[in-house]
């Protein structure tokens, strides 16, 4: 008898560059835009840039406050 496998429902807390993109409908090279010189919270993790989904959210908030 074969095991399922399991599968994790759980958001991921850190995010991609491509995740986030993916997310906003914009390429990664707006992305990596928005973390050198809008203020997107980010952090290197073995080379690779992360994103925390909270930090994220928070960011977006205060950018449609801005823009409002």
């Amino acid at each position: 008898m074969a095991r399922r496998k399991r599968v994790s429902t759980a958001q991921p807390v850190l995010l991609s560059v491509a995740d986030i993109a993916i997310m906003l409908c914009v390429c990664r090279t707006t992305v990596y835009k928005y973390i050198e010189s809008e203020g997107l919270p980010s952090m290197r993790l073995r080379g690779v840039r992360r994103v925390r989904l909270d930090a994220l959210q928070e960011w977006l908030k205060s950018q449609e406050e801005l823009s409002a």
